[in-house]
């Protein structure tokens, strides 16, 4: 058994694995990022018309509330999703 040659193969295993890890830990990055940039459209969205329901809220419908209540689960989802890529 060639100890000096066996723990170089497994060297090169590491350096491979951390390599791998290194590229699918970029594209995770890529796509959390994406997903955060989506989430902070749906955020602004989700101010803008809950401000608006807020200064008419007499008029809005339960749907209306309802809407905007599913947006705002639709970016705590996004978030969750993004916490789980990182």
């Amino acid at each position: 058994m060639n100890i000096k040659g066996d723990l170089e193969k497994f060297r090169e295993g590491l350096e491979q694995q951390r390599d791998e890890l290194l590229v699918q830990a970029g594209l995770a990055k890529l796509e959390a990022r994406d997903e955060w940039e989506k989430a902070e459209k749906k955020l602004d969205e989700f101010k803008i018309r809950l401000d608006e329901l807020t200064s008419e809220a007499r008029d809005a419908t339960e749907d209306v509330w309802t809407g905007v209540k599913t947006l705002g689960e639709e970016i705590k989802t996004a978030y969750e999703r993004i916490r789980e890529k990182l």
